[in-house]
């Protein structure tokens, strides 16, 4: 009996924290005055202390670290990290996903902690909730950002983002570790599945419109999270292709394509930013004053908050060898203008940062800008007002609306790469026969950042989610069905070449479903883009049935299959399409959808050819035989924008309000396209913008515009973008964005038209 009321007494407890006042919204001037009144109060070790990020697993007892079994809090290291260290944030979550009662539970007892501080400062947590809420059992994962990017459906990926941001605040997280602006320019590299791709202008509008659909309700708001832009700047092109090492990017490239999508992130009022973990042209960016201070607070405005990524700061001395001691990386990364280190394993960088202010060698007025900074991003959080679990935002948990929106998500993003001879759509009444690793798991299908940071066990996922198997019995029934493939991505029998040829004797159509197992970061990394032997071998046992091969992708970034491109029938790729991705897949395959997907990047042939569609013209140029210059450099496997129909649409009639562009007029242009095919289907009309000469190397295009439009079979209509200077500008050496007269060319589909433009 004692037991059962100390049970209700917790549990009456938690209800009435979370029914604690509505936050307030306050006005910037009245949180100015909060957090001014605030530091002065404070101590040098609060201050400190408030810029200390340390994992989860340093509170937790060893087998709450280990396993998430029972989730139990070390007391004692709770208050150590509370109480001694001051510790103003904590990021991370356990092995395996948390319900969100054990969310909800674990905010309250470190917010209990916190509050009993001399000046009852809240923690602020955090997660990567990139394409749903990771870490969190029955939470809806959409598709990675590349597929999402995919779709050129911005209404529809804001529509997922606030979704997460939704279902992240029940859990009682607040902070979102999310967009990614990177460029996913080289495809080796292990976190190219997080990027819209690689282009600038796609990068941009996506990124925007998930930081508008995170933050636009007003953070105070229990469906708004703090976004985070990241990872600035330049850490998506590293030279050798690995996660966290060294990229040579020059500033006029690096000014031109990786920065515009950080200036609209910041006009867009995102609250954070976390830092390139590696160096650029031999700079550490975390410490870099140059980027940090100069660029980013400075050329930029942004004002909000700057935090490091893992481990960060005192990697400036372990493996930059920037910094001769752990101290001096701490001076260094403070003095480029880091407000907060995610340490996160110990609480080294609070004594040092509270030994270099104590010794003068960092000033306290420094301290108070960062802390500052972090207080005020608190207050707007409501963090000050009810640190707990809202009551209003537990509500918007696990809704069926999500999960219909995943599958929206998931359908558009899949991208036809080949239907030869409209092969597919596949009839339900033939013999299938379905093979291959990616076939019957789900890690492929949902990836990194899921249930767990690298997404790879099979048993993290709901039993009642489908894989690609189970749609497929659904959409065509057991008879028709023959299957080859196995539970759990490296099965042994995935890759079982002689039984796939016996079993393909009564099989009409054989599915290869191929791709990559999930995961994240530095663990993915590879040293060769080709798709893998055991892969390529089953591929090329099914060729040699003669039965048509249809192949289909579940893949974070493009894996090269040259050597069977040419003999397979059909080529759907499916990016990384999240827990309604196998249904997705099976819409598409049997025809219940009609797929619209384009490639937002450039499909490569060969592992040493990763050239990207808005080149240079001398990258085209190669010397085949002296004084015989060819221009075949661009050679995809298929280019940036590529995306198949069901049906076919045309372009016709382009026209433009006038032939010249002057100064700051805008320039109106209409296309009008056609379904000329039998299917009602989706297209994405994409705007393109080339200048002809320009005083710097100018790129062959670049896109500048999209549209995504629906007609029915027969139909047409007409679309209307317009452009103005700001579309033409471009970077010149001294690193000034500027606009020069001259002769452009766009191009919307197979039109194109010139114009002039006049200062």
């Amino acid at each position: 009996m004692l037991k059962k009321t100390f049970l209700l007494l917790a549990s009456l407890t938690l209800i009435s924290q979370s029914l604690l006042a509505t936050p307030i919204k306050r006005s910037e001037q009245d949180i100015d005055k909060e957090v001014t009144h605030l530091l002065s109060k404070m101590t040098i070790e609060e201050k400190v202390g408030q810029m200390t990020q340390i994992t989860l697993a340093v509170i937790l007892d060893k087998g709450s670290r280990e396993t998430g079994d029972g989730l139990v809090i070390d007391k004692e290291k709770l208050k150590k990290a509370i109480h001694t260290y001051k510790v103003g944030s904590i990021l991370n979550s356990t092995a395996t996903a948390l319900t969100v009662k054990q969310w909800n539970r674990l905010i309250k007892e470190i917010q209990d902690e916190a509050l009993q501080t001399p000046n009852k400062l809240p923690v602020i947590y955090g997660v990567d909730a990139i394409h749903g809420v990771t870490y969190t059992k029955g939470s809806t994962l959409y598709p990675h950002n590349i597929g999402l990017a995919a779709t050129r459906n911005l209404k529809l990926a804001k529509a997922t983002a606030k979704a997460t941001g939704k279902e992240l605040r029940a859990t009682g997280v607040r902070w979102n570790f999310d967009p990614v602006l990177d460029l996913g320019v080289n495809p080796i590299w292990s976190r190219f599945s997080e990027t819209y791709g690689e282009d600038t202008y796609l990068t941009t509008q996506m990124g925007v419109g998930v930081i508008q659909a995170y933050e636009e309700d007003g953070l105070e708001n229990t469906t708004a999270v703090a976004s985070t832009m990241k990872h600035f700047i330049g850490y998506s092109d590293p030279a050798n292709g690995k996660d966290r090492t060294p990229a040579y990017i020059p500033d006029i490239v690096l000014w031109e394509k990786y920065l515009p999508q950080f200036k609209a992130a910041v006009d867009a009022g995102s609250s954070s930013i976390m830092i390139n973990s590696a160096s650029v042209n031999g700079i550490p960016v975390h410490g870099s004053k140059r980027l940090l201070t100069d660029l980013l607070r400075g050329e930029l405005g942004f004002k909000g908050l700057v935090v490091t990524d893992w481990e960060d700061v005192i990697r400036l001395h372990t493996r930059h060898m920037v910094a001769e001691s752990p101290r001096e990386a701490v001076k260094q990364a403070v003095d480029a203008g880091i407000d907060m280190s995610m340490v996160p394993k110990d609480f080294s960088f609070y004594e040092l940062l509270v030994d270099l202010v104590k010794s003068g060698d960092i000033s306290e007025a420094r301290i108070d800008k960062s802390v500052g900074i972090i207080l005020k991003l608190k207050y707007q959080l409501g963090l000050f007002d009810n640190a707990y679990h809202e009551a209003e935002a537990a509500k918007n948990f696990g809704k069926a609306e999500y999960k219909n929106l995943a599958l929206k998500a998931a359908r558009e993003s899949i991208t036809l790469l080949k239907n030869d001879n409209d092969i597919l759509p596949l009839p339900k009444n033939a013999k299938i026969l379905l093979a291959g690793p990616t076939g019957h798991s789900h890690a492929p299908l949902n990836g990194s950042w899921s249930y767990s940071w690298q997404g790879d066990v099979e048993a993290n996922y709901p039993e009642n989610e489908k894989t690609i198997l189970d749609a497929f019995h659904r959409a065509v029934g057991k008879k028709n069905l023959i299957t080859h493939t196995y539970a759990g991505f490296n099965n042994e029998k995935n890759y079982d070449v002689e039984g796939l040829i016996t079993k393909a004797k009564k099989a009409d159509y054989i599915v290869l479903a191929l791709g990559e197992n999930a995961y994240a970061e530095s663990p993915g990394a590879l040293d060769d883009l080709n798709l893998a032997n055991n892969q390529m071998a089953l591929a090329q046992a099914a060729l040699s049935t003669g039965k048509p091969v249809i192949v289909v992708l579940a893949e974070g970034r493009p894996r090269i299959i040259k050597d069977i491109v040419g003999a397979t029938k059909a080529i759907v790729q499916a990016y990384i399409p999240g827990s309604q991705g196998a249904q997705a897949i099976s819409d598409v395959i049997f025809g219940d959808y009609n797929p619209n997907g384009k490639l937002p990047y450039s499909y490569p042939q060969c592992t040493g050819d990763f050239a990207n569609y808005d080149r240079v013209y001398l990258n085209d140029i190669q010397q085949l035989t002296p004084g015989d210059m060819s221009y075949n450099g661009y050679k995809p496997q298929w280019p940036f924008g590529h995306g198949l129909s069901y049906t076919t649409f045309a372009y016709s009639n382009i026209k433009l309000s006038s032939k010249t562009l002057k100064g700051d007029n805008k320039l109106n242009i209409s296309v009008k396209v056609t379904n000329t095919g039998k299917f009602e289907g989706k297209e994405s009309v994409e705007l393109y913008v080339s200048d002809l000469f320009a005083s710097v190397s100018p790129a062959v295009k670049r896109l500048k515009a999209f549209k995504k439009i629906n007609l029915k079979a027969g139909q047409s209509k007409q679309v209307n973008f317009s452009i103005s200077k700001g579309d033409l500008t471009f970077v010149n050496p001294k690193l000034k964005r500027i606009v020069e007269e001259g002769e452009f060319t766009l191009a919307i589909g197979s039109e194109k038209i010139n114009f002039h433009y006049q200062f």
